[in-house]
């Protein structure tokens, strides 16, 4: 008797199936014919057919009884009989996986009978199993014997264990045992009449109990009736050659075989065809069998772009498929093919990959993300391609999350920092838009160094009006995170500037800012009033009207020339995205993302600047080109990444604004003062720790007495302790925002720095110090000298 279980190796706990044969005795003429299978089944190879793993004999004594046992380990298979009931397929589905299973047996019935000679015997459904992914195999091999129709000498039977076949299953010479007529007749002549009862079988769902049931054919396809009838034609000779049957075209073809015949010889196919197949891939799935789409052409496709056989756009109908699985089945078929990926130089395969990190993002274990994935896709901030470049700086909203405090300190922010000057106006908004949204994984030094030099010194100061704009959301949406000091001399200075932005929106997001942070002072100084010293959290979720912000500002890159990132890399353009179901509950510091705070802006061209001039910042005096143009010299770019960042032009001042720095740049003699109040000499020195100067570099000093041109700041220093002060906004204070180089100072009068001079016959301008000046034409008679000069 034959059974069958399934179990695991101890060696590697694969999955393996057991079939048992157990005899009575030793000269069992049943187990006389398992061995023949087991010696057959071992030396016989062939896709189609049970692969063989090993087997074994054991006696057991029961008894006076001895009783012999054979064991075959094979493959983990299912008999197809039970296969077919648990899979429960109907309609066209059930016909297009049948064409697929006959199509393989009928293949392995060829191999047999016309490559190595041989004659089954015993074709029909239950020599017939199932493997896990559904894959039809032939097996029991017991009565399987060489055909000797060349030997005429023969007299005895062909077939020596022919008695263990069904009567049902013999064709009429066999049940006649006219071994010479078998010898005549074609080597295929016995398996075709049993590939023909297996059809039957198969349509009917019934077991075939007798002969004269095989001439019912209500139930066979139309496509297929006529080599059905072939196939259990009365005369040998006659009967269809089981390869001729595979010549079937109207039978064989449909979608299901075609696709999984195209994937197993994909390494035959060119370019063209592997990237026409992949593209359509994702909606044929959705024509097949759910289960066979799962359990064989998953498999299939992970297979093929882990080994590099598949095209790009493979990856799109891998999670596709993968979405249909649960999250323990996706782990374990589709990840580890993903994570692989990763290492790909296929610059196709990478943009791919991070086009669709939403899909498996949030699969990923911390640990994965930290140590395999990240290091891959940090390579791409660095890309020469603008696209690959905004790509990369997307998927961190959900890699960033997972990976460890030392990764973004240490690496992502340094990243981050070089974005945020990036020469794209698109990625250096995105970059300000995801600084806000990882702002809730930063520690909380971190974020003190970071985030208001980020969103001030540099967002709001952008010449791309997006990106100011994108600058001052930032700061509403992580104001949780700042105090009070902070609020009244970081921010608000900085955001009121931008009131009279010659951006309608950026006006707009200002002075709803304004509101905000003016409503948290005002609170503030309520429960000051009150004698309430305790603190609470003030974040976006207290402020009436900022529901929330931060979706991604551009929807796609356009690159200089009018074409597009996208077309470089021959990859389909991304669609706006918002970020409301990635970033966590402002009533946890952290952002809330809404897609109505932020509406996809395109852009024509990625030199484009703003047309109108920016506000300037009452923090600064000397302009954010000119503090760029000179902290740069003599530092690694490896150490802080500023080398390679050119300064951004300043756009040309309105007529009204280039008036008043025009009296701004008039000279006027001001007195010494006479107490300490002003702040001494400070030498700047760049910090050499990776992990605290990313912005530093670029840092807006406070404003400062002294006669030291402000573009000088490579010799000066600042305190160790606070690497990020480089570039912190000044505080307001009763100091002149704007110092002249040459001017002295009166303690009583902050305003008098920038005051324009009062008409007056007794001074003059020193000849060559003034820049928007011309000197005094000279007058006739003699002249009091002024003896006050700047210079002493």
């Amino acid at each position: 008797m034959l059974a069958r279980v399934m179990t695991t190796r101890k060696d590697d706990g694969a999955p393996v199936s057991i079939f048992a044969l157990t005899g009575s005795n030793a000269n069992d003429g049943h187990l006389a014919a398992g061995r023949n299978g087991v010696k057959r089944l071992r030396t016989v190879r062939h896709p189609n057919i049970l692969s063989f793993l090993y087997s074994t004999e054991a006696e057991t004594f029961d008894g006076s009884t001895t009783k012999v046992t054979i064991y075959i380990v094979t493959e983990p298979v299912m008999p197809l009989s039970e296969k077919l009931k648990e899979l429960g397929l109907k309609g066209n589905q059930r016909d297009e996986y049948y064409a697929w299973g006959l199509h393989r047996i009928a293949k392995a019935v060829s191999f047999l009978n016309n490559d190595c000679k041989l004659v089954h015997g015993n074709v029909c459904l239950a020599s017939v199993v199932v493997t896990q992914t559904l894959d039809w195999k032939l097996h029991a091999f017991d009565v399987l014997s060489e055909f000797d129709g060349n030997n005429e000498s023969s007299v005895g039977p062909m077939l020596q264990y022919d008695w263990l076949i069904g009567t049902q299953y013999k064709p009429m010479e066999l049940l006649k045992s006219e071994w010479a007529t078998i010898r005549k007749s074609p080597a295929w002549a016995i398996d075709s009449w049993g590939l023909g009862c297996l059809i039957y079988e198969l349509f009917s769902c019934t077991k075939l109990s007798k002969t004269e049931e095989l001439r019912n054919t209500a139930s066979i396809p139309k496509s297929l009736l006529p080599d059905y009838q072939r196939l259990l034609s009365s005369t040998p000779a006659r009967r269809l050659n089981s390869s001729k049957l595979l010549e079937n075209g109207e039978y064989f073809q449909n979608k299901l075989l075609e696709t999984i015949q195209f994937m197993e010889i994909l390494n035959l196919k060119d370019s063209v065809e592997k990237d026409t197949f992949f593209r359509k891939l994702p909606n044929l799935t959705e024509q097949l069998p759910r289960e066979i789409v799962l359990k064989k052409l998953l498999p299939l496709l992970a297979s093929a772009l882990e080994f590099g056989s598949a095209a790009a756009p493979a990856l799109t109908a891998l999670l596709k498929m993968g979405s249909w699985l649960s999250s323990e089945e996706f782990s374990v078929k589709v990840l580890p093919t993903i994570v692989k990926l990763f290492a790909s130089n296929d610059r196709a395969i990478r943009v791919s990959l991070l086009q669709h990190v939403d899909q498996y993002g949030e699969s990923l274990s911390s640990q994965i993300v930290d140590e395999q994935v990240y290091t891959h896709v940090a390579t791409g901030f660095s890309d020469t391609s603008a696209f690959l470049r905004e790509l990369t700086l997307k998927s961190m909203l959900v890699l960033a999350p997972k990976l460890s405090h030392r990764t973004i300190s240490g690496s992502l922010l340094k990243y981050l920092s070089k974005l945020q000057v990036d020469e794209e106006p698109a990625i250096r908004t995105n970059t300000t838009i995801l600084l806000g949204n990882i702002a809730g994984y930063l520690n909380e030094g971190t974020r003190k160094r970071v985030l208001i030099n980020a969103f001030t010194v540099r967002a709001l100061r952008d010449t791309f009006s997006p990106a100011r704009g994108a600058g001052v959301m930032a700061l509403s949406a992580t104001s949780s995170y700042y105090d009070i000091v902070e609020i009244a001399t970081k921010i608000l200075p900085n955001i009121v500037v931008l009131t009279i932005d010659p951006d309608c929106d950026v006006r707009k997001k200002a002075f709803q800012a304004v509101d905000q942070f003016l409503q948290i002072v005002k609170q503030h100084h309520d429960k000051t009033s009150t004698g309430d010293t305790s603190t609470t959290s003030m974040g976006t979720s207290s402020i009436p009207g900022n529901a929330g912000l931060l979706g991604w500002a551009m929807s796609s890159l356009t690159l200089k020339g009018g074409k597009t990132s996208e077309q470089n890399l021959n990859a389909p353009a991304i669609s706006s995205v918002t970020l409301a179901s990635a970033v966590p509950d402002a009533s946890s510091n952290h952002i809330v993302a809404d897609s109505a705070s932020i509406k996809p802006v395109h852009i024509s061209s990625g030199a484009d600047v703003a047309d109108h001039p920016i506000p300037v910042s009452p923090a600064s005096s000397d302009g954010w080109g000119e503090l760029e143009s000179g902290i740069h010299e003599g530092h690694d770019s490896d150490k802080d990444g500023w080398d390679d960042i050119n300064p951004q032009e300043e756009p040309k001042p309105s007529p009204s604004l280039a008036n008043i720095q025009a009296a701004q740049r008039r000279p006027v003699s001001q007195p010494k003062p006479q107490g300490t109040g002003l702040r001494g000499k400070t030498t700047l020195k760049m910090s050499k720790d990776d992990d605290e100067d990313l912005w530093g570099s670029l840092a807006v000093p406070a404003p400062r007495a002294t006669s030291q041109p402000l573009n000088s700041r490579a010799n000066k220093k600042v305190d160790d302790d606070d690497p990020w002060a480089a570039i912190a906004a000044p505080a307001p204070s009763s100091k002149p925002f704007n110092v002249k180089r040459s001017g002295a100072l009166d303690d009583n009068d902050p305003w008098a720095a920038i005051a324009a001079p009062m008409p007056t016959s007794s001074a003059r301008p020193s000849i060559g110090r003034g820049r928007g000046t011309k000197p005094a034409a000279p007058k006739l008679g003699a002249q009091r000298v002024n003896r006050t000069s700047s210079g002493m």
